[in-house]
Order: structure tokens, then C-alpha cells, then sequence
């Protein structure tokens, strides 16, 4: 079904602005957020044409099926605190699903939100002149997915047996993005992320896994996350590599 957008607006105090179809919610968030659109604006679509993943990667926007929303942040962050933020966005994802579905999520850093080893969930974010766009997509009523993403792809309705409602999971996530983000912002709220994404994570700690970093691939455990977020891994010789970005996969 269409997007119930007065519900939402009735229950959430800043802008929502609403697209049958669109590119991508992220385009618009950030003309919203260069218009004036405050702290907690949002864009969402009951279609994307031209989903954005990280590193140039689409998100597959099945019409009415998921939740496509951009955010607007502002003003408090800065570009070395990105990392920590996406980190901070993947617990609110989660928070709003387990709320909204009643099912426990995984985090694979740094952005993808998972359900029983398929991604659910992932996050992008964009630093503008004076806010941060994140966007959030959810795999919410999905029967099926393509052949090219079934393996690794799930939703909430596939884990769960039951169709849900977008405009509860939408107003879920507005306020734990808005929880989170306030947490990130405050004193010793980096180390704070940092703590409540490694233990709701099994990808942070002694998990065996491969990196894809270009045309290379590191291969390790997982040591942890740093101050700022990114992984350590450590290969069979002992050494340490730190993964700034990359594609985090499993090794079984």
C-alpha cells in the first residue's frame, strides 16, 4: 500500500516530505538541508529509481515494499566523526526493527543491519556545508528479492511471517536516530557508540572475515574498533590491519 503520510506527519514534529517515485531520497534530503530543512527533516519514498549504497552501490527499491528515508543532522558533527555516526545510525536501525517487528538484528560494520545473516538494513552517510544527510533503508514487506541479491538480502516480512507497517517503523527510526545522535553529540558519547555497537555486534570481536579493499582482499579476525570506529583485523601472522572501508563478509 501508498505511504500514510498524514499519519506520520501527525505524529512527528518536523518536516516530512513525501515522493511517489523519486531518484534518490538522498538527492532531495540534501537540497531540503540546503533550503533551510531542520534538524530532523525527512525525505521518504515509496520508490527509489536510482537507490544509493556506499562506494557507488544501489539500493534495490521495490515500489511499497520498504522504507526509503533520508535525514536530516544538524549542525553538531564534523568529518572525523562520520564513522562513529554511521555506527550510531546502525543501532537506531536496529532499535526501530526489534521494536517495530519484535526481531533482533546483527550489525556487520559498518552499515549493514542484519536478520539471521542476510542484510535487512543499511546506511549512508553524507556530510553537507552544515548537516549530515543519513539515509536509512529497510527491507520491510519484500515476498522476494532478485536473483542477483536473494542470497545475501532478507526482510522484515521474510524473517518474520507477517506484513508491517511502514509508517510505525518510519516514526520508530526518526526518534532513535534522534535518541542516538544525541548520544554521539555528548560528552564521551563516541565511546559510548563504540561500546553498544561491539556488544550488540558479532562482527566486531573474534569473528573470522574478508575485506574486500579494491582488487585486494584481507583476510583476519576481528580485534575491535578503534576511537574512531574502524575495524581492526588480524591476520593469521599476527599483524595488525586497520580497515577504513571495505566490504566486510564472513568467512565459514
Amino acid at each position: 500500500m501508498p505511504f500514510d503520510l498524514e499519519f506520520v506527519r501527525q505524529n512527528w514534529p518536523q518536516p516530512v516530505v513525501y515522493f511517489d517515485s523519486i531518484d534518490s531520497t538522498m538527492l532531495e534530503a540534501a537540497r531540503l538541508a540546503e533550503a533551510g530543512g531542520p534538524h530532523g527533516a525527512a525525505v521518504v519514498a515509496d520508490e527509489q529509481t536510482e537507490g544509493q549504497g556506499r562506494h557507488g552501490h544501489s539500493w534495490y527499491s521495490e515500489r511499497n515494499s520498504g522504507l526509503y528515508v533520508s535525514i536530516v543532522l544538524r549542525p553538531w558533527i564534523s568529518g572525523p566523526a562520520l564513522p562513529l555516526l554511521t555506527l550510531a545510525l546502525g543501532l537506531a536501525t536496529a532499535d526501530a526493527i526489534a521494536e517495530t517487528a519484535r526481531v533482533n538484528c546483527d550489525l556487520r560494520w559498518p552499515n549493514d543491519v542484519m536478520l539471521e545473516g542476510k542484510k535487512a538494513a543499511g546506511i549512508l552517510v553524507q556530510l553537507l556545508e552544515a548537516s549530515v544527510i543519513a539515509g536509512v533503508g529497510v527491507n520491510v514487506n519484500q515476498a522476494a528479492f532478485p536473483p542477483e541479491i536473494a542470497r545475501e538480502a532478507t526482510s522484515l516480512r521474510i524473517i518474520s511471517n507477517r506484513v508491517h507497517s511502514r509508517e510505525h517503523l518510519l516514526l520508530s527510526l526518526l526518534a532513535a536516530v534522534d535518541r542516538y545522535s544525541g548520544i554521539l553529540a555528548a560528552d564521551g558519547g563516541g565511546e559510548a557508540i563504540l561500546n553498544m555497537f561491539s556488544s550488540r555486534s558479532s562482527y566486531a570481536l573474534n569473528k573470522r572475515v574478508r575485506v574486500a579493499q579494491g582488487s585486494a582482499v584481507l583476510e583476519g579476525v576481528t580485534a575491535g574498533l578503534d576511537a574512531s570506529g574502524f575495524l581492526k583485523v588480524r591476520r593469521d601472522d599476527g599483524s595488525e590491519e586497520m580497515v577504513l572501508a571495505g566490504g566486510v563478509r564472513p568467512v565459514d
